[in-house]
């Protein structure tokens, strides 16, 4: 949505919420429902509203290379996690921001929020979207996938192209860190939120179970092909 568009819905809708103008005409004359117009509690709702809105759009946005609309600053130390790029904090920031977001109508490979996924991937179409989503992180973390941030809807080519641009770890070759992106051949991909001393390993992961999950895996996530390190 452009930020005209925002703006003209934002205005639209507080009009909406406005209270009515006083009435006359009636027994015992004017009256008033609630508060009234440019009251202190009317022009407190009118901004907490805006602001809400603003924040929702900014969160909806593709940030810009180095910049995120999420806050990374309570992922902190306890998992290790020390070398994990800014970007990469910011990704695993946004993807935590969607937990629980779920397909509708269920089984579909869609909803409002799974559309916006699609919407970081060129080209892409309703269908399996772990991908879709591990494109729209890395896009909200100002590192979009791709060699021209096309997003993947295939986790196969992701995994080609992070093999081709250096960024594929595969999996015994190193120790995965917040950020990276965890691949499962060409079937799954999720993020690594973090790992745990012990190699334990908690991601956040797009159409696991046909929704945005949490999930937590032994040292070296059985079967997963490798990572893909961010930033």
């Amino acid at each position: 949505m452009s930020l005209e568009s925002t703006l003209a819905r934002i205005s639209a809708i507080e009009a909406s919420l406005a209270p009515p103008r006083p009435s006359t005409g009636g027994v015992g004359g004017p009256t008033t429902t609630g508060a009234a117009a440019g009251s202190p509690a009317s022009q407190t709702s009118s901004a907490t509203f805006s602001q809400l809105l603003n924040q929702a759009a900014s969160a909806s946005s593709i940030a810009a290379p180095g910049a995120s609309p999420f806050d990374s600053s309570s992922i902190t130390s306890p998992f290790g996690i020390g070398a994990s790029s800014p970007a990469a904090l910011n990704a695993v920031a946004a993807a935590r921001t969607q937990v629980g977001q779920a397909e509708f109508p269920p089984g579909s490979n869609d909803s409002p929020r799974i559309a916006e996924y699609r919407g970081a991937v060129q080209g892409a179409v309703v269908g399996p979207w772990c991908a879709d989503f591990a494109s729209w992180c890395a896009a909200q973390a100002g590192v979009p996938l791709g060699d021209n941030g096309e997003g993947f809807q295939s986790v196969g080519a992701l995994w080609e192209w992070a093999e081709g641009s250096g960024r594929a770890i595969p999996a015994g070759d190193g120790t995965p860190r917040a950020g990276d992106l965890i691949v499962w051949g060409s079937e799954h991909v999720g993020i690594v939120e973090s790992v745990d001393p012990d190699g334990t390993i908690h991601t956040i992961e797009g159409n696991s179970s046909d929704q945005v999950a949490q999930r937590t895996y032994e040292p070296g996530a059985g079967d997963a092909t490798g990572y893909v390190r961010l930033g």
